[in-house]
């Protein structure tokens, strides 16, 4: 049994914190004070005007100025300093206002991004960022191989999460409205709570392990872990976190989850052995082994640490399931359950975010005491948290209204049937993209046009070999005559010996042109077979093809036009509540950003909560109004849906759906045959282009032997006569010419080289089962493809000598490009490697003219 004993710390992330520029608070907040107040007070003040100085100084220092825990005091103290500030000075552009203060902040995970405000909440929200960023930096700095190490770090982690939820939950939407960076967002703020979650119940995982622990606790802890892992990894995936993040961002928090995901399944399976329930042991750890898998093929730029620890894991899974398996194969013969019957795993969390509410409590601070009472800032916060309360209420009042209009309309099939009454009607999205397709690559009228093509190009390739074939035969035939004329003179090698090769890669040639000409014919039996299917495809648009929904043929009553219209009339309406609630939403945000109670609360001399009832009470209007939209939608979702039933009864919804599903069904099925189709069609373009490369390259070869042949036939013809005449003053002793072998030189005179292919072979191309290559099952439908006519070893054929080495020509798309991600059956010709020579032209000089466009280059 694999040991459980305690791993390395694993590998955990910390925030770095984001950058500012300097900013002079001083002088703005002095002035503010000589003109609101007087001077004296500015004077009184100037102990605390100094100290906010010096702390957005020190703010500014770079973060590695001092030690970490210097750094979060001075962040707190500046937290607590903006909480009391906030109330005293408003800082925004109005001529009134502190508008000589312009807060800018850096990306902390972006830092050429920034954002620049004339108000204390990006100033607020970056404090609290960097705080919690301090935080982190202080958990991950920690010593967890010592207990007190452990607890100080999973502490700071809470602390840090406490700290990003509270950006959250306070500070993260106000900052937004003057343009934030993605870093201050509600989103990011919200990942970062869950991320230090998750190594805070981490922290707490390496102690129950370390503590030797039961291990179905250690299964809680970890399953909670990763839990929080997989929060954060589904914040990091959607927008704006995921294009802002760096992928190794994603990458860890993905492969944590999976790791933990799988250390719940073992520490549970270690329970589950003890219990001797083998069966959902070996199912626990098939499970936690799959996930490790999966998350290991995206695991891309994160830490050898952290492989290593998932390889342990792996390992220990491993040899416990390779153990559990024999076990129950010899003993238990229990029956393994499948994954999807097993219950979830159980989680206990441990962790919970630190409050900030301490960390705010600026009672005990004296600055700016006597500028403003401190229970000033209680009771803004007071009014601020009931305005809160109203807009997430109301807010989610529009949500709620909105999803279920969208459910019910859906439900009743609505405005669609409407469309398809009209004439409007459009297929799904993606079932009109795959037509639009199909249709720009000619559609199926245009697959005659392409056949056509493979019929000119067998053609040419036939003529070709023709051609080829007697160029040699001619040669043999001359040869045959000159040596029945002159007998035993005639020394020269025989035509025959010396086209061996070439003749029998011809043959091999005519033979793969008979089998192609084969798999033509079964595509264009297919073509003629599914043409009614596939014609569907040829409308234009294609939603003429679908059925509409008709009026009724006999009409009882001549209602019909009645219904529609106040069917129509009513989905008007409900729209026109949809709008309103859009703006409803959009008047709540915008009066609780121009809400500002402050001045009126400094100079109030009554109560605070008689100023609140009456401010307060400027949201009951659109309250009002959202309460009567909500009502309205109720009320015309009935009528909507009564309309609705009598509109189906009279115009036999029903059946129409049915029919409508059923052209769905032949659309898709027609685009599948299509595309099955066209690549098969492509592949067959491509592999008569490359056979009439090989074809040309032999049939040059063949020139060249046969040209060389003559010349050494009109040289010998001159030597045999001066041999009959008695002229031949050779000092060769051996009557006759000696010819000399491929590769050899003649002593005697300088003859062109007679090309021996039986010395120089041409590399054979075994056929192997109707094109399909060495080692490649066969498929289904046709079983029998093209057959290929390149090698990726060395070159196809042999060039005589001094003549240039033969090339593969680079791959060519050819007639309409196949569709991606798919291959037929009809072909399955090898890829072709690449060539820096250009490719040669493909078609015949003189009686072969050009077929088309399709011999186009590319």
């Amino acid at each position: 049994m694999a040991s459980s004993s305690p791993a390395p710390p694993g590998v955990m992330l910390a925030i770095h914190e984001k950058k500012t520029s300097t900013v002079d608070l001083y002088r703005p907040l002095r002035n503010y004070i000589v003109v609101h107040y007087s001077e004296r007070e500015a004077q009184l003040l100037e102990d605390d005007l100094e100290t906010v100085r010096q702390l957005r100084c020190d703010i500014e220092k770079p973060p590695e100025s001092s030690p970490p825990d210097i750094r979060r005091d001075t962040l707190q103290a500046y937290a607590r300093a903006l909480a009391v500030m906030e109330p005293r000075f408003p800082i925004s552009p109005d001529r009134s206002h502190i508008n000589a203060i312009t807060f800018t902040w850096f990306d902390a995970f972006k830092p050429n991004k920034k954002a620049a405000q004339q108000n204390i909440h990006l100033e607020k929200a970056a404090v609290f960022f960097n705080l919690g960023a301090v935080y982190s930096q202080m958990g991950l700095a920690a010593d967890r191989s010592s207990p007190a190490g452990l607890k100080q770090a999973c502490n700071c982690f809470q602390s840090a999460s406490g700290a990003f939820a509270f950006l959250r939950d306070n500070v993260s939407m106000k900052a937004a409205i003057g343009g934030a960076t993605v870093d201050v967002s509600a989103e990011c703020a919200g990942m970062l709570d869950r991320l230090m979650l998750a190594q805070a119940q981490e922290c707490f995982f390496e102690k129950v392990i370390s503590d030797a622990k039961p291990p179905g606790l250690c299964s809680k802890v970890a399953r909670q872990v990763g839990l929080y892992y997989e929060e954060t990894y589904a914040a990091l995936s959607v927008p704006p976190l995921s294009q802002h993040f760096d992928r190794s961002w994603i990458s860890h928090v993905q492969l944590k989850a999976a790791q933990f995901y799988a250390e719940a399944c073992y520490r549970a399976a270690l329970e589950l052995h003890g219990k001797e329930e083998i069966a959902e042991e070996i199912a626990r750890l098939k499970i936690g082994l799959g996930v490790l898998t999966d998350a290991k093929k995206s695991a891309k730029g994160v830490a050898a640490v952290l492989l290593d620890a998932i390889s342990r894991l792996e390992s220990n899974m491993n040899v416990n399931l390779e153990r559990a398996v024999k076990e129950n194969d010899r003993v238990y013969l229990m029956r393994v359950p499948a994954a999807g019957s097993l219950t979830s795993l159980p989680a206990a969390s441990l962790v919970k975010p630190v409050p900030m509410a301490d960390l705010l409590d600026a009672s005990k601070d004296k600055l700016f005491a006597t500028l403003v009472p401190d229970s000033s800032a209680k009771v803004l916060s007071k009014y601020t948290e009931m305005v809160d309360d109203i807009i997430r209420t109301q807010a989610e009042k529009l949500q709620q209204g909105s999803e279920i209009t969208r459910v019910k309309l859906k439900d009743m099939d609505l405005p669609d049937s409407i469309l398809a009454l009209e004439g409007n009607f459009s297929l799904p999205m993606d079932l009109k993209e795959d037509v639009e397709a199909v249709q720009i690559s000619g559609g199926p009228s245009g697959l005659e046009a392409e056949l056509q093509q493979l019929r000119d190009l067998r053609r040419v390739n036939q003529e070709l070999l023709v051609q080829t074939e007697e160029l040699l035969q001619k040669e043999e035939r001359e040869d045959a005559q000159f040596r029945t004329q002159f007998g035993t003179r005639w020394t020269r090698p025989q035509s025959s010996t010396l086209t061996k090769n070439l003749l029998e890669r011809l043959n091999r040639f005519a033979g793969n042109l008979k089998q192609a000409a084969d798999s033509d014919a079964r595509i264009e039996r297919a073509v003629r077979d599914n043409m009614e299917l596939m014609s569907i495809l040829d409308h234009r648009p294609i939603e003429s093809a679908v059925p509409s929904l008709a009026r009724p043929i006999m009409s009882l009553d001549g209602n019909e036009d009645a219904i529609v219209g106040a069917l129509k009339q009513s989905l008007r309406q409900l729209e026109n509540l949809g709008a309103q609630r859009a703006g409803l939403e959009d008047m709540l945000k915008e009066m609780k950003r121009k809400d500002d109670i402050l001045p009126k609360l400094m100079t109030s001399t009554g109560s605070s909560e008689d100023l609140f009832k009456k401010e307060i009470s400027k949201y009951d209007h659109i309250c009002g109004e959202i309460s009567q939209n909500i009502e309205a939608q109720e009320q015309l979702l009935l009528q909507i849906q009564a309309q609705n039933d009598d509109f189906a009864a009279v115009f036999n919804l029903e059946d129409y759906k049915v029919s409508r599903e059923r052209c769905y069904k032949q659309i898709a099925a027609a685009i599948a045959k299509y595309r099955e189709i066209k690549d098969n069609i492509n592949e067959g373009l491509k592999f008569y282009v490359t056979l009439q490369d090989a074809i040309t390259n032999v049939k040059q070869q063949c020139s060249d032997f046969v040209m060389t042949r003559n010349i050494q036939c009109r040289e010998m013809i001159e030597d045999v006569q001066r041999q009959i005449a008695g002229l031949n003053f050779s000092t060769n002793a051996k009557t006759g010419y000696n010819y000399p072998s491929a590769g050899q030189s003649n002593p005697q005179r300088s003859t062109p080289q007679q090309p021996d292919p039986q010395s120089s072979p041409l590399p054979s191309h075994p056929q192997s089962p109707y094109g399909h290559p060495s080692g490649e099952q066969a498929r289904p439908a046709y079983s029998q493809p093209y057959p290929p006519y390149t090698s990726s070893q060395q070159s196809p054929y042999h060039a005589p000598p001094g003549a240039p080495t033969s090339y593969q020509r680079p791959p060519h798309e050819y007639g309409q490009p196949a569709y991606p991600g798919w291959r037929g059956p009809y072909y399955n010709a090898p890829p072709q490697q690449q060539n820096p020579y250009p490719p040669p032209p493909y078609s015949l000089p003189g009686q072969y003219p050009q077929q088309g466009n399709y011999y186009k280059h590319q």
